[in-house]
């Protein structure tokens, strides 16, 4: 598990960017052409900027948003879901576990042999399975019995490696990354599908009755022992490894947010408070809006083309699956406007969603004198046989400007929740250590972003705090996650 200190010396302001545009400006033309690109660039620029005061403000925003979310349903637009995962792991599980983690066109079934505390994960083999596509238009029992159909076949490949006492059912952890309403741990009923599938009858269902009685139609015995969404599985992965985990986010093609809140601090709370005073909160906070956001002309335009206008701002400005496209939409107006790429629109451009956050980051990373990366991209992707180097500067300002909005948005995102918590200041003589479980592509692979995100953190917190604040990778938390949860309630924690 990779760890980044949140005090790494990253330079990432407003400033920088202005000073890359700036490059770009000298060397380019004043009048003609250039002159429209350059406006272009510079109100885009302007429009995304943000600076220090804008950072703090958005957190502000967001703490005030938590707050309101946790008093009522429907109180904001942070939807602040109780997890009921009020046991995270302590390191000390032992046994066998299974999880199950459906979150698209393909699902994962693993199994984890823990050791307590010295051995931890002693073994862990998992298979991958895709959904052939009739089934996620189908029917409900279809799908769920073709699920635990795999299930029972991964089941029947033990070995005698993952040893199960006598006596004791097999439990499993089972991620669903599908908006739910969670009513217990074990418990929720499906909101709406996405990602392709569409089978009405399960929207209102509970998703783990679904699973079980198909487990039970295939003879597989097993206890479904938690139902879990794929930022609490990271969280649960995170504190595994490190008790000083208080939050998880995943930046990748979406992201979401999940942290621990004191169970006294949650309003809308009914019933006893858990025995460990503590509830994990899934944020959903990729659907997070302010009036501080800075939005600009071509995010208002996204939105409103969008499957759903009006919802998920935040996350159509600092996540995987649309900075590309903002790129895209950018570069088109400097085409239609500017004759950026010549007298002809190259019809790619018009294709929405044609570029992709992984070459925007290849783009970003080129370090070439001659940037001859993105002269290939720009070829290959919107087939525009040749550009000159000033061109591809600003198609890298254009990078860095998306890129740095998105990273800085997202620490202010974080900054806010450690606000929540009270741990965005140092205690007297007491130095109390945060740590921030972070997954996803886009934090994994796209380095200017992951690296701009962690020095505006520290930006944002002040040397001092700062250095109680830690970000480490914890790969692939919704799998080994929903294992952990499992193990964290399981029936038979006493006679481990």
């Amino acid at each position: 598990m990779g760890k980044v200190a949140v005090g790494a010396t990253v330079v990432c302001t407003a400033a920088v960017c202005a000073v890359a545009v700036l490059v770009v400006r000298r060397r380019m033309q004043s009048s003609g052409k250039w002159g429209r690109v350059l406006a272009i660039l510079k109100a885009f620029e302007e429009d995304c900027a943000t600076p220090i005061s804008k950072l703090r403000q958005v957190a502000d925003a967001m703490t005030v948003e938590m707050h309101a979310g946790l008093a009522s349903d429907g109180g904001s637009k942070l939807k602040m879901l109780i997890s009921y995962v009020d046991n995270l792991p302590s390191g000390d599980e032992k046994g066998l576990f299974y999880a199950l983690d459906l979150g698209g066109t393909n699902f994962r079934v693993m199994r984890v042999l823990l050791g307590g505390k010295q051995e931890r994960v002693v073994k862990q083999e998992f298979e991958e399975v895709s959904i052939p596509p009739h089934l996620m238009t189908g029917g409900s029992d279809e799908l769920f019995n073709f699920i635990a159909e795999a299930l029972a076949k991964f089941v029947a490949t033990e070995c005698d490696d993952f040893h199960l006492p006598e006596g004791r059912q097999r439990e499993l952890g089972f991620t669903f990354s599908f908006p739910v309403k969670q009513t217990s741990l074990d418990s929720g009923s499906l909101i709406k599908w996405t990602k392709g599938f569409s089978i009405e009858e399960a929207v209102g269902q509970d998703v783990v009755g679904a699973l079980n009685k198909a487990m039970e139609r295939v003879g597989l015995d097993m206890r479904i022992a938690a139902l879990v969404n794929d930022t609490v599985g990271t969280l649960a992965g995170g504190r595994y490894y490190n008790q000083d985990v208080v939050a998880a986010v995943i930046l990748g093609t979406g992201t979401n947010a999940a942290y621990v809140e004191r169970a006294t601090a949650i309003p809308k709370w009914h019933g006893p408070l858990p025995n460990s005073g503590e509830m994990v909160i899934n944020m959903e906070w990729g659907n997070f809006r302010s009036s501080h956001l800075p939005l600009t002309e071509f995010d208002h335009s996204l939105d409103f083309e969008s499957l759903n206008p009006g919802e998920q701002i935040l996350e159509k400005i600092i996540s995987g699956m649309y900075l590309g496209e903002i790129l895209r939409r950018v570069l088109l107006k400097m085409a239609e406007d500017a004759a950026f790429f010549g007298d002809t629109v190259p019809s790619k451009l018009r294709i929405p969603f044609i570029i992709r956050t992984p070459h925007m980051s290849a783009m970003h990373n080129d370090t070439s004198p001659d940037l001859k990366i993105v002269g290939s991209k720009i070829k290959d992707i919107l087939e525009v046989p040749t550009t000159s180097l000033k061109m591809r500067k600003v198609v890298i300002s254009l990078c860095n400007i998306i890129a740095t909005r998105g990273a800085r948005l997202s620490a202010a995102g974080i900054y806010g929740i450690l606000k929540k918590l009270g741990r965005d200041t140092t205690k007297d003589e007491e130095m109390q250590k945060s740590v921030i479980a972070m997954d996803g592509g886009l934090f994994e692979h796209y380095t200017q972003f992951s690296e701009c995100m962690e020095s505006s953190l520290k930006e944002l917190l002040g040397d001092e705090a700062s250095g109680s604040i830690e970000v480490t990778h914890s790969n692939d938390g919704s799998g080994i996650g929903a294992a952990l949860l499992a193990a964290s309630h399981s029936l038979y924690l006493e006679d481990s």
